[in-house]
């Protein structure tokens, strides 16, 4: 009789009902006790699964930001250089020194070679 108990215990405890799962009674059972160090494994590596995830999209959202940036970088230096070429041409210098008022001039002869 008493074995009759036993055995009908062990078979309400091996039944799988909602309430045994909100309830936590599911973790009590002998195949979650059993298996507790895998499932701990599992978790830890959903949690690094996860982490990485996020970290590899706040990267690349970086790497967006950066390359947008490095863009616009070049597209200033190129305006920048662009303008110095522009202000550096010979007939600009020669236009802003007649401006000024100065009298100097553009050279009408070649430049000599001294020899030793």
């Amino acid at each position: 009789m008493e074995e009759e108990i036993k055995s009908d215990k062990k078979k309400n405890s091996n039944k799988l009902s909602i309430k045994s799962i909100l309830g936590g009674d599911i973790l009590a059972a002998d195949f979650f006790r059993r298996q507790i160090k895998l499932l701990v494994l599992i978790m830890v590596l959903i949690i690094f699964y996860i982490h990485n995830r996020y970290a590899s999209q706040q990267q690349q959202i970086e790497i967006d930001k950066l390359r947008k940036e490095l863009i616009d970088i070049k597209y200033d230096a190129l305006t920048r250089s662009s303008e110095l070429m522009e202000k550096s041409r010979q007939s600009r210098i020669e236009d802003y020194v007649s401006s000024k008022g100065s009298e100097l001039q553009t050279s009408t002869h070649p430049p000599y070679v001294i020899k030793k």
